[in-house]
């Protein structure tokens, strides 16, 4: 097996020499099979090895126990080790994530951080075949593109993944004929994970009922699949650079003009991953970009000019003359550029967080919001039936009517209180509450800022402000 390990790695050159390997423990049967392996390699390869351990704050007892016998396993090999302790609970409950997904990005965060404090050059999974065909299952009921069907990649610099050419039973085959114990975490063994399920149900009745060597036929098929990507995606960059021209800074792309005599050139096959790209491109992120809005941009290009769509984070396309101009409309509001609105008492900026950003505005009438999850235009405006406000972290939902009870506002005042509103969504009764949905939070990349300088008016103003475009409104 070693053997085959050694072959995979050296087909997918993850290792050199000089190389300073980041080895994500848990303690499972995996990580300390790739332990092993890595340190088996080593000796031959010439490059150093140290762990990382991330103790999630969620399993008690047990999760100590892992903790300690990973500890002890790396005295025993001579393998310096770093441990981390987390609270993933915590964690999950202030992003509005699973804690499957609030455990996956914590480790990531942590990998990138000791790799960086410790100069290491290359961050070493455990992940195998059967984690590969679980996440194509997954991606495949979902939905997903070219590149969801290729599955977990074997290198992501600088992410390596040595086992994947390892289905699980060789893995505790080969701990158990070398005698090497492992922790088990009985909560893979359960239901509550849509991984575990797969895990559990639907691999095993696919190689009982359809054929044993579903995994590994899974694993061939998304080794294709990732080839084929690769050829796709370098002649998607060749006839984006035909069709598209992109303006703004190097960093951060602020405005793309699709011209349309060359796009209609572009084989049908490949129009989408142009249109992706180039939405991709002028968003500054890929999440949250699907196939229904690469659908509307192209549906576009057949209506008449000065048509408009409202793409997400805040992206404008425009039917011209040329073809299809797309620019980000936060763009409007700079950093540098306060915008005030003569109707509501406001100024308003959208700047991006730094890593300085601890402290938040404490002025009752100065907010900060988190701008890249705001769904549609933010209007500044007076109570609307069906208003409702997010009140706890667990996203616990009032009516603002029933807000307005609770806090004994008086009936006369209630028709001229401000509200920042996110279509019904309540992001802020100036003067009394923010939203809790809205509030910054780790993963925060922009921030809107709202200063208010005025109390609340007669009940009579009844305008509203808009600013910040987000949404899907065609026309």
């Amino acid at each position: 097996m070693y053997q085959r390990v050694k072959d995979y790695v050296q087909r997918y050159h993850m290792l050199d020499e000089d190389d300073k390997v980041i080895a994500g423990v848990s303690g499972g049967a995996d990580s300390i099979c790739l332990l092993f392996m890595l340190l088996e390699l080593s000796r031959e390869f010439g490059f150093s090895v140290m762990a990382v351990h991330v103790h999630h704050g969620l399993r008690g007892n047990a999760a100590d126990a892992d903790a300690a016998y990973v500890e002890t396993m790396c005295k025993k090999q001579g393998v310096e080790l770093r441990t981390f302790y987390e609270d993933v609970g915590g964690y999950a409950r202030r992003n509005g994530l699973t804690l499957e997904e609030a455990g996956r990005d914590v480790r990531r965060e942590i990998f990138q951080k000791v790799l960086r404090e410790e100069n290491g050059t290359k961050i070493a999974l455990a992940h195998h075949q059967n984690d590969n065909a679980e996440t194509l299952l997954w991606n495949l009921c979902r939905g997903c593109s070219l590149k969801g069907l290729g599955g977990i990649a074997p290198v992501s610099e600088p992410w390596i993944r040595p086992l994947l050419c390892l289905k699980r039973e060789e893995i505790e085959s080969y701990l158990e004929n070398r005698g090497i114990s492992y922790c088990t975490d009985e909560s893979n063994f359960t239901d509550d994970y849509t991984r575990n399920r797969l895990r559990s149900h639907v691999i095993p009745y696919l190689e009982e009922q359809v054929n044993r060597q579903a995994v590994f036929h899974m694993s061939e098929t998304m080794e294709s699949m990732r080839m084929v990507g690769e050829y796709v995606e370098q002649e998607t960059k060749r006839y984006e650079g035909l069709c598209i021209q992109y303006e703004g800074l190097e960093d951060r792309v602020t405005k793309a003009v699709l011209f349309e005599t060359e796009f209609r050139q572009v084989p049908k096959a490949l129009r989408g991953f142009v249109l992706h790209e180039m939405l991709c491109r002028v968003a500054g992120r890929r999440k949250d970009i699907g196939s229904i809005h690469i659908k509307e941009l192209e549906e576009l290009l057949n209506r008449q000019v000065g048509r408009q769509l409202h793409l997400p984070y805040h992206m404008c396309a425009r039917r011209s003359y040329a073809g299809i101009e797309l620019s980000v409309m936060s763009d409007m509001i700079s950093s540098d550029t306060k915008t005030e609105y003569p109707e509501c008492p406001v100024e308003a900026r959208v700047f991006d967080r730094t890593g300085d950003m601890v402290i938040f505005p404490e002025n009752p009438y100065t907010k900060w919001f988190d701008y890249d999850i705001i769904k549609n235009t933010v209007k500044i405006r007076h109570r609307e039936p069906g208003d409702y406000i997010t009140i706890s972290k667990d996203g616990g939902t009032q009516k603002l009517k029933q807000y307005f009870i609770n806090e004994k506002i008086p009936g006369s005042l209630r028709d001229g209180i401000w509200l920042v509103a996110d279509g019904k969504h309540i992001m802020w009764i100036v003067g009394y509450r923010q939203n809790q949905k809205y509030q910054i939070t780790g993963k925060t990349r922009r921030i809107l800022e709202l200063k208010f300088y005025g109390g609340q008016d007669d009940g009579r103003k009844r305008q509203s402000n808009d600013f910040g475009s987000r949404g899907y409104e065609k026309d």
